[in-house]
């Protein structure tokens, strides 16, 4: 692999903006000529707002500019390793072909895709290409996750078998005002609300803790106002290792994060930034008649969660896309858990049209299924 990483960038949004383009501008600074090199530079940008491109042009001075996402990739073919997809969901399917068939490693914001046949082909087309396909799954390098990560590595809390997961927000994601920024509102762009929005974070954080991939979900929804997309998900998921539920509100009453975590020894317990570990006593530690009482352990590991953007935890993201280039691991179990997740918003909504019936999951591709097996016995 090269040393720099040559990338263009299709949809030049918030996240785009201020979450990526942050992150690659912090780490083409600490170039060095002649001592360190770059590890990426961004040559290309493709927007359909002319204001964006504008905004584009004096933070990524040299990068050169295209109103259309299949222009660029013709003008600059040869001049690519990478394309950043940022686009509203919708488009992501058509953008990570044209890229994949272009012989060009493609990362990807969540959702994966908006329809499980899409997300199906993206992989597909990654291996037969031999090119990376790699989600933005950004929840796994908050500072936070990583903490309850070392938590339940060290096996204080036993088995985990139950997780709840709640993601509050007060209002959509507001996109910027120079293109749509209501866009989440309109499923033509986005595929769906807050399912398909919050979603991936959701369930792939949910695989993790439980250790194993879920095999049925049930689902509820509503949409409070004249939108045809919904404001709130409940949904619950069934694990061979437990269960997991979760809520996730577009008209929540305050902006918040919370988690929790139940192993057979104790549990964990995650509100933004702050996490609290119980723990069972035993007799040795002066608790009478066994296990019948609790330690608490309190933590902080500062995640700024009201900072939509992210940026810090791009840059341990982008750390993980360049390696995959490196080991030629080509679908990775982070793009075949971005499928699994299409797969579970899908099926989600179908429950909440069946009346919150419990609907299996679609047999996944082989080896998504024989990565289930390995999942639980690795981990």
């Amino acid at each position: 692999m090269k040393k720099t990483l040559r990338g263009a960038i299709v949809g030049y949004g918030f996240i785009m903006e201020k979450g990526h383009v942050a992150a690659y501008r912090e780490r083409m600074a600490q170039a060095r000529p002649g001592v360190r090199d770059a590890d990426v530079e961004i040559v290309a940008v493709a927007d359909i707002s002319a204001r964006r491109r504008e905004l584009a042009a004096a933070q990524l001075p040299g990068a050169r500019l295209y109103a259309d996402t299949l222009a660029m990739l013709e003008a600059e073919a040869g001049n690519l390793d990478f394309v950043d997809i940022a686009t509203p969901p919708a488009e992501h399917a058509d953008v990570a072909r044209a890229a994949l068939s272009r012989g060009l490693h493609v990362l990807c914001e969540k959702p994966l895709a908006t329809t499980i046949a899409d997300a199906r082909d993206m992989l597909d087309l990654a291996r037969s290409s031999g090119r990376v396909l790699f989600p933005c799954h950004n929840y796994k390098h908050a500072p936070v996750v990583q903490a309850v990560r070392r938590v339940l590595a060290s096996g204080d809390i036993g088995r985990v078998h139950l997780v709840t997961l709640q993601t509050f927000r007060n209002t959509h994601a507001r996109g910027v005002a120079d293109w749509r920024p209501d866009w989440r509102r309109e499923q033509r762009y986005s595929g769906g609300g807050i399912a398909m929005d919050h979603g991936s974070h959701t369930f792939y954080l949910a695989f993790e803790w439980l250790r194993a991939y879920p095999t049925a979900i049930s689902a509820r929804m509503s949409t409070m106002g004249p939108f045809d997309t919904e404001d709130d998900l409940s949904c619950s998921l069934r694990f061979p290792t437990g269960v997991a539920s979760a809520h996730l509100s577009w008209q929540a009453g305050v902006r918040k994060v919370l988690y929790t975590i139940h192993g057979d020894r104790g549990a964990i317990r995650v509100e933004d930034d702050n996490i609290e570990v119980a723990r069972l006593r035993t007799d040795a530690e002066g608790t009478a008649g066994g296990q019948t009482g609790w330690k608490f352990e309190r933590l902080d590991a500062p995640s700024d969660w009201m900072d939509s953007s992210h940026v810090t935890w791009f840059n341990s993201l982008f750390d993980d896309f360049k390696r995959q280039i490196a080991k030629g691991e080509w679908v990775g179990r982070e793009a075949q858990e971005a499928f699994l997740c299409v797969q579970l918003i899908q099926t989600a909504y179908e429950s909440a049209k069946a009346g919150s019936r419990e609907l299996p999951l679609g047999e996944a591709e082989a080896d998504l299924s024989s990565d289930r097996r390995k999942l639980r016995l690795q981990r």
